[in-house]
């Protein structure tokens, strides 16, 4: 299934040390260019999905809004996480391969 895979690559990038996650952590991967690819959850509120949205367009950077804070959490390591960002190019691309094939 696509979700298991996309969550897969999501712990391969969080294993290689390549992965940030929380608003702020995310929002600064996004601005110093780091961040390949970012992930909110679908549980976001109003005003963060239009915050990422109004952020990654401006970096040029590719946003979906995929799975739950449990779901991108556990796939993390950590405990409820409502953004992510993937900052190797890589595992970004194979994730973003994935995503549009979700959608």
């Amino acid at each position: 299934m696509q979700k298991d895979k996309i969550l897969g690559y999501l712990g391969l990038a969080t294993r290689a040390g390549r992965v940030v996650s929380g608003e702020f952590c995310v929002e600064k991967s996004v601005r110093q260019h780091r961040a390949k690819l970012v992930i909110v959850s679908e549980e976001a509120s109003e005003n963060s999905r239009k915050n990422f949205h109004n952020l990654c367009t401006y970096y040029k950077i590719p946003l979906y809004f995929f799975g739950s804070k449990e779901e991108l959490g556990a796939a993390c390591g950590k405990e409820l996480r409502v953004s992510v960002a993937i900052e190797d190019e890589g595992l970004a691309k194979a994730a973003i391969q994935q995503l549009e094939q979700n959608s």
